[in-house]
């Protein structure tokens, strides 16, 4: 296998490297301890400006047609930077991909280059419910026809960028009597419609810069055409666009590890005990050998399943493997890094506390690693059923 990249996923991944050094990493500590909403905004419009908010769709819509494996790549080295930013980018990425593949003509040519362009700073995923988190068959949000109006009433926990998003992807029970899953339909509902409120922003562990909120439908009237794809076959369309969104969050991941063993690295180099860098001390050099080798192997996953997704061949079982990979090892690397640091790892005057905060949730949203095994074991099973 090629592991080499093209020229335009090396030219992508160095432009995403050169962005997050001069932009990101010298705000992100300003983000994360005082919050500045304004300058966030302004980071993710400058990333819509490069073509980072729809690296995955056709140029038709003001995408940049890059590509799932330049996707991943560019993700990894904003999250090296700025994790809050990171997950904005990601879940507007795959906002934009689902109505690429499931939208009707009218709905691409109306909300994508909104997206792309950054005139909306993100898109909104509204799946997640207090019922129905792993398990998003059990959701209560409904939307009933009436009329020439579909009206939506129910409540979505955790949704990243709500109050940044400009349209929302929502999926709600259009069909009561059907199966659990068999009767939920998706839809396309602007920010600012009557009857769509966006709650304040969660106090969080970590990734602060990035607003997660509950978004309340009370009533909320859409025409009958913000109808996306077939009626009753919402579900369908939510499980595939996950296991995209997992090659993100997966390399959102890889990136934020990355970021605190490459630190960890520099200071054991610099600082001295015993007369000597802490570099010539063979516990540290394996927990640094480790360290990096857990994360490389992540790389090559996350590679492997993007490089499936860009050929049209299955690559559930392999986001999942490489989601549930990636955040493990990273969660591992950050706390790693900060053992190397001692005490100093643990101030906040250094970027390791942020690291570790930033990267916990990584083995949570986007599909808890518990739910990733039971995706793997299932299609291991599948193959030989």
């Amino acid at each position: 296998m090629d592991l080499t990249l093209t020229e335009d996923q090396a030219m992508i991944q160095d432009m995403a490297r050169k962005f997050a050094q001069t932009e990101l990493a010298p705000v992100a500590e300003k983000l994360d301890q005082e919050g500045d909403r304004e300058l966030f905004l302004s980071n993710l419009k400058q990333l819509a400006e490069l073509g980072f908010m729809g690296l995955n769709v056709s140029d038709q819509y003001g995408g940049a047609e890059a590509g799932t494996v330049a996707f991943s790549l560019a993700i990894t080295e904003v999250a090296k930077a700025c994790a809050s930013t990171a997950v904005t980018m990601s879940v507007t990425n795959m906002v934009a991909e689902v109505i690429q593949v499931v939208a009707s003509d009218a709905q691409k040519e109306k909300y994508l280059p909104k997206l792309c362009s950054g005139e909306y700073p993100a898109g909104g995923f509204c799946l997640t419910e207090t019922t129905a988190g792993s398990d998003p068959s059990n959701m209560k949000t409904t939307a009933e026809l009436d009329g020439d109006e579909w009206v939506l009433n129910g409540a979505k926990q955790f949704i990243t960028s709500a109050e940044f998003a400009g349209v929302f992807v929502v999926w709600a029970v259009t069909d009561k009597s059907a199966p659990r899953g068999k009767g939920i339909s998706c839809f396309l509902v602007e920010n600012g419609t009557p009857g769509l409120t966006v709650s304040k922003a969660e106090k969080k562990m970590g990734q602060h810069a990035s607003a997660t909120n509950e978004v309340l439908f009370e009533n909320c009237r859409i025409p009958k055409d913000a109808l996306m794809g077939e009626l009753n076959q919402g579900f369908k369309v939510a499980v595939s666009e996950l296991a995209g969104g997992r090659i993100g969050i997966g390399s959102l991941a890889l990136g934020v590890g990355l970021a605190a063993m490459e630190y960890a690295r520099t200071y054991i180099t610099e600082r001295q005990q015993f007369g000597k860098p802490l570099s010539n001390f063979q516990g540290l050099q394996w927990m640094l050998a480790d360290g990096f080798t857990d994360l490389e192997a992540a790389r090559l996953l996350l590679m492997n399943a993007a490089d499936k997704k860009a050929k049209g061949l299955p690559f559930s079982k392999e986001a999942s493997m490489a989601k549930l990979f990636a955040s493990e090892k990273a969660n591992n690397a950050c706390y790693t890094a900060l053992q190397m640091m001692g005490g100093y790892g643990y101030i906040k005057e250094f970027p390791l506390e942020r690291y570790t905060r930033d990267v916990r949730i990584t083995s949570i949203y986007e599909g808890t690693s518990e739910i990733q095994r039971v995706i793997i074991a299932r299609e291991l099973l599948r193959e030989i059923a």
